[in-house]
């Protein structure tokens, strides 16, 4: 008789949806689909709180800061009445809420999406590094014991494609219709090089193949107003098309000739995978999380961190492309998302974990 799947309880804060919120998301609701025992505990009245899925159990507390000994007191209450195996953190705010003993059940698990400080990490009993590069920072730099450190790699959810009536009608909403259309989408941050996806653009044809090109940036955050004063001043405004933050970005993805991750630090990339499961053709710089991932010229197309002219160069390379080139490069790109980084396999790694845990 084998051994019943772990139980596992899911702990992010905040209320908004950035890569960890997502990815929380995607594997709380994937958890249950694969017949796992699964709960979450987030933010009331959030976003993150409106996805999982209403058939998975589902607690609440604010998560206000390490000093806020309410929700500390709840979490402890949430986890009693789960009876979790393994308990499973969430970026900085939600692991330094948990303080578990070492030596019994439930082993908590800190899943890691970047390069932080680790001071707010160090006490959980385990950690999960989303690429592998992180997982050298958490051992080689962090000095945590590699024997209770794993790379486990992120999936994103399969959308079905967009009618191509819906995604013309996109088009004429965004004013984009009969335009050749290069997409920036993700948080508008300094992190994610906007402001040289900006400058490329701006060396970049208004024409090509007698079609207009536009530049189209979805997402919002701190740089939006900056950006909008850049593409001004580099007297590109007119083709920039401000498009804000998007709950579902697939349809953007879709209606994209070419996707552009411009980052100068990165990860992972969460954007690369939705592209390549969206068969948006990808172009992304150098930075750590991508160099990973994509392989120059057979899934994609790479070219140098904060490097504008070099950028602008290898979007006209894929805006050039033949059909038989592109198709190419779009099947390379599903092939690898499906091998490495499909539902089934990120599930599976992260179900073996939490048993293996457990077992110990």
């Amino acid at each position: 008789m084998s051994a019943p799947l772990p139980r596992s309880l899911h702990i992010i804060g905040g209320k908004g949806l950035g890569g960890a919120e997502r990815f929380c998301i995607r594997l709380v609701n994937a958890l249950a689909r694969h017949g796992a025992p699964v709960a979450a505990i987030t933010v009331a009245g959030g976003e993150i709180a409106r996805a999982i899925d209403t058939t998975i159990p589902h607690y609440h507390a604010p998560m206000l800061g390490g000093w806020d000994v309410y929700s500390r007191w709840r979490i402890r209450r949430h986890i009693a009445d789960f009876q979790p195996d393994i308990v499973q953190t969430y970026m900085g705010r939600a692991t330094r809420m948990l303080h578990l003993a070492r030596g019994q059940k439930p082993v908590h698990i800190a899943r890691l999406g970047g390069f932080y400080n680790l001071k707010s990490y160090r006490h959980a009993h385990a950690w999960v590094g989303n690429t592998q590069g992180i997982l050298d920072y958490l051992v080689n730099q962090g000095g945590l014991p590699a024997e209770r450190a794993f790379h486990i790699g992120n999936f994103v959810d399969t959308p079905a494609r967009v009618n191509p009536a819906d995604l013309d009608a996109l088009r004429a909403q965004l004013g984009l219709s009969g335009s050749r259309v290069v997409l920036g989408l993700g948080r508008l941050h300094p992190n994610k090089g906007w402001q040289d996806l900006l400058q490329a653009f701006a060396r970049l044809p208004e024409v090509i193949e007698d079609q207009p090109l536009r530049l189209l940036m979805v997402g919002d955050g701190p740089e939006r107003a900056a950006l909008a004063a850049l593409s001004d001043q580099l007297g590109i405004s007119t083709r920039v098309h401000w498009a804000g933050w998007q709950v579902d970005p697939a349809p953007y993805y879709q209606l994209a000739d070419v996707f552009v991750c411009a980052s100068v630090h990165e990860p992972l990339g969460n954007v690369i995978l939705e592209a390549w499961v969206n068969k948006a053709l990808l172009v992304s710089t150098r930075a750590q999380g991508p160099l990973e991932l994509v392989q120059d010229g057979v899934n994609g197309l790479l070219t140098p961190l904060a490097d504008p002219g070099t950028l602008a160069s290898t979007l006209l390379t894929a805006l050039n492309l033949d059909t038989a080139g592109r198709e190419k490069l779009l099947n390379a790109g599903w092939e690898t998302l499906m091998a490495q980084h499909s539902e089934s396999a990120v599930v599976g790694a992260y179900l073996a974990l939490y048993a293996d845990l457990r077992d110990r």
